[in-house]
């Protein structure tokens, strides 16, 4: 695993690892709300995350377990991946399993500190993402982060049981960007 740990004010995001082998992240991922806007959700099990883990570990990646200073709750997960290191781009990515967090600015807490860590560590030039447009909590918190949106994907993808439009938002490191 590449990530290493960082800290803010009120979280440690830690590397990915079996310690994350929990059934409160399991149960996340068969959470409805939870995987809403995902690529994934519903029907996990135990032996399922595992494998997952197994994955993530053995492809070191940038990818982090978001918990809470103090007791170490494990609330989310956040990466960058992929990384196009000719391109200079990274791929921005959050989930926020423990829905008795939402709405305390964890998100956008864990985002700042990633996003400096891209910036100032990793050199990375753009980092984007992708979100379901009708993900207004989201789209509103990249905006306020200073991601813009630089295209849409018309009826790209499949949530709650219809196709939803992805917004492709983009941030430039002020430091790299060449105009």
């Amino acid at each position: 695993m590449k990530a290493k740990i960082l800290e803010t004010e009120r979280l440690v995001l830690k590397p990915l690892s079996f310690e994350h082998l929990t059934q409160d992240y399991a149960d996340w991922l068969n959470d409805e709300e939870v995987y809403r806007y995902l690529e994934t959700g519903g029907n996990y099990t135990m032996a399922l995350l595992e494998d997952y883990l197994k994955d993530v570990i053995k492809r070191d990646i940038y990818f982090w377990g978001i918990h809470i200073k103090g007791s170490d709750l494990h609330i989310g997960n956040i990466k960058i991946d992929p990384i196009n290191t000719k391109h200079g781009l990274g791929e921005y990515g959050i989930m926020m399993g423990r829905r008795s967090e939402w709405g305390k600015g964890f998100a956008k807490e864990a985002t700042i500190k990633i996003i400096g860590f891209c910036f100032d560590e990793l050199n990375i030039r753009k980092l984007t993402l992708g979100v379901v447009a009708e993900n207004t909590a989201a789209v509103n918190l990249y905006k306020k982060l200073g991601f813009e949106t630089e295209g849409i994907y018309k009826q790209h993808g499949f949530y709650q049981g219809r196709y939803c439009d992805i917004l492709r938002m983009a941030l430039f490191n002020p430091s790299l960007n060449e105009k």
